[in-house]
């Protein structure tokens, strides 16, 4: 039997614990993390080496839908390609992570995270980003440190830790915090909130932190009782005599060539002193083999690589000159144009700097929301936003084989931002996609899909509650010397410290992605970063304004017309009809679309606002509880001796008893005045609810013209035998199924069921 190891702490009253030695044993390192009956397996695997110049990590997801009891819904009925929520897992345990590898490991190493049990109380993400770390400490592979994840809730106006996977599909917590770190220092932040003011998120981050650092003692435990040896590695080591000659001769030009302003001449002024040093220093020699020359040229490309980061960083931080010449706090142009797609529903087109994206809308029916098949509760989305990043946005030629996790990421990102904003079903009963396609990209493309999103869909006319604006922060920090920068270009981010995104409405956040590269970065700074933020959100919300201040009146033409009724529900089946005949035959009528949910809500969808409306008075009409005093264009469905059934409505009838069918006049029958299929003006001038019969007049009946409908009840039918009505007293067929002959007129007493009706 296999030694198993196991560790556990508490969290919030919640037990957590790590266990290792059970399962998946030739891994490098493989824990089961657990949190009530929710169970992930996460492994560690270093493979061999290969000869590339970046980390070769690869994180994983494998979602199970049996850890869920749950059979997946594919033709297969077997597991495909990772979902969106898989992705943004894999994406999570990576971030934090990555920074930590040493330089100069270079054996494939793979991340794998097996939920293998979900109870839907805690959430399976948060204990995979654990067991990642955790599975990494005991293998050979070389990260020095343990990352401990925690989740942050505020419900009814409280901190809550690892809030239950209810609480946050049910929309109770106003935030959803994810915080990853380690005993020294906030590594990552993923957040969505319902617009939370920044010193809230201050004092969320604080709290995390403090449990941050029991977890990382967990992990430190396992290691200590079951870690394996971990591996030498050799670090790329700079040639410090060829350092200082290049610096020396070419450290000028490598100085005016990364300050040209504009990205593409900057990245070709680069490029050709990049290509100088090389020539210069690392010339091929025909004295020395292939493998001796490669080495040279590799030596002088890790001088020129870590010289021009030390240049930009060392003017950004202690000089204080940008890239692109602009102040610390300065935000790039901005040129905003709505509509810019005329057959869509809406767009718009946000262009900062040298970044620009194109936001469309489409709206659509609630059959058209996007179906989930996942481990979690949310079973469809009515708001969704893809992002795409195609290859021409940054000059380069690519293949588009679909999105990229990237991609994956920054879509969710933004649709993270505007979800706390979007209507409710019951305020605007549509599907609503979004997409921004990145058409030019230097920095902050993300952001720039969610200023695209807010102004598209309030050019389509979507109420959303409040515009919704993005900003992305960055931070270079030498020694003592440190700089916070607004609206950071794509060269900031790459040699940055920190990219801390934030995007939110003028009362507050609604989502926030933060990565951090180095330890050191205090509270301070994330205080300073986030009022920064907050100012350059009102600017760019500012400019936004200018171009449409709120969502439009009218939505496009071309957008589907839905409109929402609400009725009882004890009328759906007034609406369906017998084997769905009454509402086939509306939607033919009307050529529209009608759905019924189980809580009375009817949507109405037509190609025209006139036939929508048309549509939703003929169905508040049907399932209208029918009062005295109602007036009806109605068409008479049957005749007998005593009377003519007249349909206000379908499934509704009344009775117009013979006596008034013709006023001051005596008639022999009803046929001599009406017949079947007629069409007349009728008035409600008795209702008997517990006997389900609706008594009728006609409109111009000098007895009722004129008067109220206290005053029509004293009128009455004339007539004291059955009448036509609901069933239950609802209005509904069932009454017309009761009718009987009446025999002579004015007899009074029924004598026999009529059988067309039995």
């Amino acid at each position: 039997m296999a030694e198993v190891t196991r560790v556990s702490t508490e969290i919030a009253g919640k037990e957590i614990s790590f266990e290792t030695g059970r399962l998946a044993k030739q891994a490098s390192g493989a824990v089961v993390v657990q949190a009530g009956e929710t169970m992930v397996l996460c492994t560690a695997t270093a493979g061999n080496v290969r000869d590339v110049d970046f980390l070769p990590l690869t994180v994983d997801v494998e979602e199970r839908m049996y850890a869920a009891g749950k059979i997946p819904g594919s033709f297969f009925k077997r597991e495909g390609r990772a979902g969106e929520k898989a992705t943004l897992t894999a994406r999570l345990i990576d971030r934090p992570i990555r920074p930590l590898f040493p330089k100069g490991w270079n054996r494939e190493t793979q991340l794998v995270a097996l939920p293998l049990s979900v109870d839907h109380i805690n959430p399976y993400d948060v204990l995979a980003m654990n067991g990642a770390s955790a599975a990494l400490m005991i293998s050979e592979i070389p990260v020095p440190t343990p990352v401990r994840s925690v989740r942050i809730g505020k419900i009814e106006g409280n901190f809550v830790i690892n809030p239950s996977e209810e609480d946050l599909a049910e929309g109770l917590s106003d935030l959803d915090l994810i915080v990853a770190g380690t005993d020294e220092a906030i590594l990552m932040v993923e957040a969505g909130a319902n617009e939370v003011p920044e010193a809230e998120i201050l004092d969320a981050l604080d709290i995390a932190h403090g449990e941050i650092k029991k977890l990382c003692a967990l992990q430190v435990e396992l290691r200590e009782k079951v870690g394996k040896e971990k591996a030498a590695i050799e670090a790329p080591q700079v040639d410090v005599e060829l350092y200082n000659q290049i610096k020396a001769e070419m450290g000028s030009e490598i100085d005016r060539a990364t300050s040209v302003e504009d990205k593409l001449a900057r990245q070709d002024a680069t490029k050709a002193v990049e290509e100088q040093v090389l020539e210069r220093y690392a010339p091929a020699a025909e004295q020395l083999d292939a493998a001796a020359n490669v080495e040279r040229r590799a030596a002088a490309q890790l001088v020129f690589d870590r010289l021009e980061k030390e240049i930009i960083r060392e003017r950004i931080a202690v000089r204080k000159v940008r890239p692109d010449g602009r102040a610390a706090d300065e935000i790039r142009p901005i040129d905003i144009e709505v509509g810019y797609a005329p057959r869509t529903h809406g767009s718009a087109l946000f262009t900062r700097g040298q970044t620009q994206a194109l936001s469309v809308v489409a709206l659509g029916t609630t059959r058209e929301e996007m179906r989930l098949d996942t481990l979690g509760l949310e079973t469809s989305k009515r708001y969704f936003h893809h992002y795409n990043f195609p290859p021409f946005s940054v000059g380069e030629a690519g293949f588009m084989r679909g999105p990229k996790r990237r991609d994956i990421g920054h879509g969710a990102l933004a649709e993270r931002a505007i979800v706390p904003m979007v209507p409710s079903i019951e305020e605007f009963p549509y599907t609503i996609r979004v997409v921004s396609d990145i058409l030019e990209s230097n920095g902050s493309s993300s952001m720039a899909s969610v200023c695209g999103s807010s102004l598209s869909l309030m050019d389509a006319g979507v109420p959303i509650k409040h515009p919704v604006a993005g900003i992305a922060m960055g931070l270079i920090k030498e020694g003592d010397d440190y700089i916070v920068l607004t609206d950071i270009a794509g060269v900031e981010d790459h040699l940055g410290d920190m990219d801390f995104k934030v995007a939110g409405t003028e009362n507050g956040i609604t989502a926030l992605q933060m990565d951090i590269k180095i330890a050191g970065v205090t509270f301070e700074i994330l205080r300073d970063a986030l009022q920064q933020a907050h100012d350059a959100r009102r600017f760019i919300l500012g400019k936004m304004a200018e171009a449409i201040p709120g969502p439009r009146e009218q939505m496009s033409p071309y957008a589907p017309r839905i409109t929402s009724v609400q009725i009882d529900p004890e009328k759906i089946g007034l609406v369906i009809g017998k084997g769905g005949e009454t509402i086939r035959g509306l939607q033919e009528e009307f050529d529209a679309q009608i759905d019924v949910n189980d809580e009375g809500q009817v949507l109405v969808y037509a190609g025209s606002g006139e036939q929508a409306d048309a549509l939703a008075d003929r169905i508040r009409t049907m399932t209208k509880e029918v009062e005295v005093g109602d007036a009806f264009a109605g068409k008479v469905v049957k005749t007998t001796t005593f009377g003519a059934f007249v349909e206000l409505a379908k499934g509704t009838d009344g009775l117009l008893h013979i006596s008034n069918i013709a006023p001051g006049k005596r008639i022999d029958t009803v046929e001599d005045v009406l017949n079947k299929g007629d069409e007349i003006e009728v008035k409600v001038v008795e209702v008997d609810r517990e006997r389900g019969r609706i008594g009728l007049r006609l409109a111009d009946d000098p007895d009722i013209v004129g008067k109220s409908a206290e005053e029509l009840a004293s009128v009455g039918s004339g007539d004291r035998g059955p009448r036509g009505g609901g069933r239950d007293g609802r209005g509904g067929r069932g009454g017309r199924d009761r009718e009987r002959d009446r025999g002579p007129r004015g007899s009074g007493r029924p004598r026999h069921r009529d059988p067309d009706r039995a």
